[in-house]
């Protein structure tokens, strides 16, 4: 299947969600005093991610890159500190062990917004929309979740999609949980799985390295991505994040970070 961009209306923030944020950013300026993160370690912003998983992080002839690592080098730019990332495997992440044992000031790694994960981390305000993809070989008849029964189906243990292939799959569906997105890769094109689910956002880079998936079903999961931090530990660098967030979509920097990482999406704003 040809490259699938991210759709118009879910590709990246929504517009009246960042709208609402400036406003808040705005209000909190006028009315509290200048907020004061307590950070890990003097002069630096230690930022937890998952790599690789590009566009967001990942590594390029040496350096990090990528749309997280962009937005919060903004963060750090705020506050006048270097950042300096740490490599977690996701389930750190997303459990909130990395943060709560102070491994890392903030946590940066395209990390889905939900209940199960705001009871052990404080999240920011949401910065990305997402969906998840369902991806088989071309020579695969499957076209959705229900032609999987009885059959195996990869996803990345952690995930919106290991969440959402264990509510949606049929019954009989095996469900095979990966450490990576490329060991998911790996099982899809080794026909060790029939099927793999993916972020809509990261399926495209998928496709490119393998040219025998294909996308086969989209679901509208309503998620989105947003930073964190350590529960109940950092109101003031929440703060710090939220107001680099609305100032960035303010100020049309953040529609040109997208732009960069993904050039065929635009925001709704």
């Amino acid at each position: 299947m040809a490259k699938r961009g991210i759709s118009t209306a879910r590709a990246a923030v929504a517009g009246a969600t960042l709208l609402a944020l400036a406003a808040c950013g705005t209000q909190q300026a006028a009315g509290s005093s200048e907020p004061d993160p307590t950070l890990i370690e003097d002069g630096v912003l230690s930022v937890c991610t998952s790599l690789p998983y590009e566009p967001f992080e990942f590594e390029r002839d040496g350096k990090l890159v990528g749309f997280d690592v962009d937005l919060v080098n903004e963060v750090a730019a705020e506050l006048d500190l270097e950042a300096k990332f740490v490599n977690e495997k996701f389930e750190s992440i997303e459990s909130g062990e990395a943060l709560n044992e102070d491994r890392c000031d903030v946590a940066a790694a395209a990390l889905s917004i939900n209940g199960d994960r705001a009871r052990v981390v404080d999240f920011s305000s949401p910065y990305f929309n997402a969906t998840q993809v369902l991806v088989t070989l071309k020579t695969s008849q499957a076209t959705d979740l229900a032609a999987l029964a009885g059959g195996r189906l990869a996803v990345q243990d952690g995930t919106t999609g290991a969440v959402y292939a264990a509510d949606h799959a049929p019954a009989n569906t095996q469900i095979i949980k990966f450490s990576t997105k490329e060991d998911v890769d790996s099982a899809v094109s080794g026909s060790t799985v029939d099927a793999g689910i993916y972020d809509n956002n990261i399926v495209a880079e998928a496709i490119k390295a393998n040219p025998g998936f294909q996308v086969v079903a989209e679901f509208d999961t309503g998620e989105q991505y947003g930073m964190a931090v350590k529960k109940d530990g950092d109101v003031d660098l929440l703060r710090v994040i939220n107001n680099v967030l609305a100032d960035l979509n303010e100020s049309g920097r953040y529609e040109e970070i997208l732009k960069e990482w993904f050039p065929e999406s635009t925001s709704t704003s």
